[in-house]
């Protein structure tokens, strides 16, 4: 079968490589639409450490289930409509003791640590899908970016007597955006980019920041009083975006770190003891993917929007190109595998 590999940085090939190999409790899911994510652009741009080479992104998916082995529950159904949870977990590092699996220490997100979705097929065991016949098979694809969201708001225990900062406004940062308004919280939307504002804006952000034009510090105190956010969720990786997330949080204050920051982060550490701060990390999803596609099944927000560019699958390697070279022309694209 077809499949799209990363040779090495910035060489991207359509390759043919062996069916998958199905275990008696797994499923076996046609891929139709897989969502491109941040991380597979720095695979592409060789600034992913976790990536080795030659290796297939990819872990944002919607597809069919084709087949399923025999140790598979009956009310998983051949024929449904279905995302995947993309990571492993070994059940027994210390995070997997205490049930936080999203952070296993031995994790494996398909597509970046192990082999991923842009081919024709994979292998999934049946407790790792989720199945919605009310979506469609892109709307099925944005679940697992909308999660990471989603996770990262339950970190930062956001509630709706809090004012929430989000920096950053691809699909992760805008599925904070929306949990967050899903919670009742003040949500405020900062980015360098107008249309990803906009996309902020309609997605339940109340107040939308531009920190390419505007006075950031002096905007959220004028829009909390003096008091600052009470929860701040970075979602760039920019080691300004995480200063400017301690700056900004109010005193008892949550900051909750999404982005990889590429760079060393030099922060002025009197600020989390005077203000005793909780800062969290955010890794992954943890069972929040049912909550999220009950989300999108009621159709609360206009997510299908945030789908910038669908591509074929024979052309999703130069789609690479075009992405690294302007980046901000693309909040999700989506890699289409036609079916037969």
């Amino acid at each position: 079968m077809k499949a799209l590999r990363l040779e090495q940085p910035g060489q991207v090939a359509l390759v043919e490589v062996p069916e998958p190999q199905m275990g008696p409790e797994d499923v076996l899911v046609e891929l139709r639409y897989v969502g491109l994510c941040g991380s597979d652009l720095n695979a592409y741009r060789g600034l992913s450490p976790m990536v080795t080479y030659p290796r297939i992104p990819g872990h944002e998916v919607g597809g069919v289930i084709v087949a399923k082995g025999p140790g598979v529950p009956d009310r998983v159904a051949i024929g449904s409509q279905v995302t995947a949870s993309p990571y492993t977990n070994c059940g027994l590092c210390p995070a997997c003791r205490v049930g936080r699996v999203n952070t296993c220490q031995f994790n494996q997100t398909m597509g970046v640590q192990r082999d991923g979705a842009l081919t024709e097929r994979i292998a999934v065991h049946y407790a790792k899908v989720y199945a919605s016949s009310a979506l469609s098979l892109q709307e099925l694809a944005l679940v697992e970016p909308l999660s990471v969201g989603y996770h990262a708001a339950n970190r930062g225990r956001v509630c709706e007597t809090d004012t929430v900062l989000v920096l950053g406004c691809g699909v992760i940062g805008l599925g904070v955006v929306t949990a967050a308004a899903r919670k009742a919280a003040r949500v405020l939307a900062l980015d360098i980019d107008e249309g990803k504002l906009a996309q902020a804006a309609k997605l339940g952000a109340q107040e939308t920041i531009d920190s390419a034009t505007e006075d950031v510090p002096a905007r959220v105190s004028a829009l909390t009083r003096g008091e600052g956010v009470s929860v701040a969720i970075e979602a760039v990786g920019l080691p300004a975006t995480y200063r400017l997330a301690v700056e900004v949080v109010a005193f008892a204050g949550r900051v909750v770190c999404i982005g990889y920051a590429k760079d060393e982060v030099a922060f002025a550490t009197r600020l989390f003891v005077s203000k005793e701060l909780e800062i969290f990390g955010s890794r992954n999803a943890l069972h929040v993917f049912p909550s999220v596609i009950k989300m999108l099944e009621q159709r609360e927000r206009p997510f299908a929007n945030l789908i910038s560019a669908v591509v074929p699958f024979d052309q999703a390697p130069g789609v690479f190109a075009e992405w690294d070279a302007s980046p901000l022309r693309f909040t999700k694209i989506l890699v289409e595998r036609t079916h037969p």
